[in-house]
Order: structure tokens, then sequence, then C-alpha cells
């Protein structure tokens, strides 16, 4: 018998098959925070609510695989394995394996054209684009440069890159932008930011509607899929707009 209880991990993989002790070294891993020099022991079991000789057994554990190194003081850091994995990561990432997912399924939601774009100096490019199933709708490709001043993606990219004005100001209360007619007079476009790597602005999300069939309604659709690209880019949406002024919570 231990001589503590040992607490539960508060996420448990257990009834996904996965093993309590790895979910707790990972919780071990996940109580570095930004900003964080080396972590005494007492200050690691405080985070992930597990007893100092639990947490003692996991760095132990970790430390020999490199994950973290213990200092000179005591203390306890990240290791150079956490870079060596961040480099893999990065050198495989494609960013296209998040964003079409949750085109593909807003465009399924929706019934509705939806886009993926990105600034290209002054002006806006289509970097995917997943087409509407209605005869009816908008006709554009991957690779079209469109302008940045007009249309609700343009919109978006510009007003969380500080362009100023009333229509900006909206739309970074809101966190989306919706349009009607600004760029083609029988169109509607409703579109929502994405970001990455410190709440940088990476693109924006954008349903493409013909007039007769636009739903105002269908921002919550392309506000979530922002988010859900923004949450599998390894931040959080809501933050990255209040940074912006935006308030408004979905």
């Amino acid at each position: 018998m231990p001589r503590y209880a040992v607490r539960p991990p508060s996420r448990s993989s257990a009834e996904a098959g996965g093993v309590h002790s790895v979910d707790r070294a990972l919780m071990v891993l996940g109580a570095f925070r930004k900003g964080d020099g080396a972590l005494t022991l007492a200050e690691l079991a405080v985070r992930t609510g597990l007893v100092k000789s639990t947490t003692l057994r996991l760095l132990a554990s970790l430390q020999n695989f490199g994950l973290v190194e213990r200092q000179e003081d005591g203390g306890y850091s990240l290791g150079l394995e956490i870079t060596r994995l961040n480099e893999v990561f990065t050198a495989s990432f494609s960013i296209e394996q998040v964003v079409l997912p949750a085109m593909r399924t807003l465009a399924a939601k929706t019934g509705e054209s939806v886009a993926f774009h990105v600034r290209q100096g002054d002006r806006r490019l289509c970097l995917y684009r997943v087409e509407s199933q209605h005869p009816l709708r908008e006709h554009g490709n991957a690779g079209d440069l469109l302008p940045l001043e007009r249309g609700a993606g343009g919109r978006v990219l510009l007003a969380f890159s500080g362009a100023a004005g009333p229509v900006y100001d909206t739309v970074r209360k809101n966190g989306v932008a919706i349009m009607r007619a600004d760029r083609v007079p029988d169109l509607a476009g409703i579109s929502a930011p994405v970001f990455g790597h410190g709440k940088k602005l990476v693109g924006a999300i954008t349903l493409i509607v013909p007039l007769t069939r636009f739903d105002p309604s269908c921002a919550v659709h392309v506000r979530k899929a922002a988010i859900e690209i923004t949450r599998r880019l390894g931040f959080n949406w809501t933050e990255a707009v209040a940074k912006r002024g935006q308030t408004h919570d979905v």
C-alpha cells in the first residue's frame, strides 16, 4: 500500500485504454507555463494536485528521457528533448491538415461554399476552398487574389491587423464579419479570424453565400470553425480576439 493516496489524473484516458501513470506524467509536463523558469518539487505537486512522492517518481522518469532537467538548485525545467520534438512537429506540420477538415464540416453544416483567406501584401489570397453543392453558387478557386478592402474575408484580415474605422471596430467587437453585397452585388459573406503561434493572425475562414440563401445565423457555425482551427493550432480563440479589443464570448 502506498503511504499516501494517489489522486487520479484530472484528465484520465483510462476509458480509452490509456495508462494512469502516463496521464500523471503528462500532467507534470503540462504544469509548466509560459514564463516559468525552474519549478520546485513543491510547486509542481501543487499545480498537478499530486503528492510530492508521486511527483518525484514521475520527474525521475521524465528526466530519464530528457523531457525535464534538474537544475543545480534542485528545481526542475523542461528538457532538451522537448525542443527536439517541437522541431520534428514543426517540420512535419501542415496547416492544411487542420484547416481543410474544419472547412468541410462548415460546408456540410451550411450547404455553402467555404474559403480560407490569407493576407498577401495589399490583397488576400484564397489558400483553400470547399465548394457548395448548390447549382447556384459563387465560382472561385484556390489561388484567386481578391481585394482586402472588400468582402468579409478581407474585412476580417484588415480588422485584426489593426485597421481603423467603425466597420473594423464592429468586426473586432463581434469577432466575425457579416457583409452583404460588399464585394459582389449578389453575394454575402461571413468570416472569422484564425490565430496561431503567439496569437498571431493566420487567416480568415469565410462562408460565401448567394443573397437569396443568406442566413446571418450561420455566423455561429463560422465562429465555431475559427475557434476549432485555432484550438487545433494550440491557442485560445477568445483570448486572441480579446487581445484586439473584443470581449464578446461565444
